[in-house]
């Protein structure tokens, strides 16, 4: 699950390509695993599993 629509995945993947195969910028963005914030480092130690949950949230600027 993504931001609570489900997500089919081919083959096993780390939740870095996951973001980036997503067209995310990772510099601008904080995902929650789990239910858990995960650090931007250990993004490319997670492989991702079925019903893994994931919740990603956009940094936005204004003034």
């Amino acid at each position: 699950m993504l931001n609570g629509n489900l997500e089919k995945i081919a083959e096993e993947i780390n939740l870095s390509t996951f973001l980036l195969s997503k067209g995310l910028n990772l510099d601008t963005i904080i995902v929650e695993y789990q239910g858990n914030i995960v650090k931007k480092e250990e993004w490319a130690t997670i492989t991702l599993q079925d019903k893994d949950c994931l919740e990603v949230l956009k940094f936005v600027g204004g003034g």
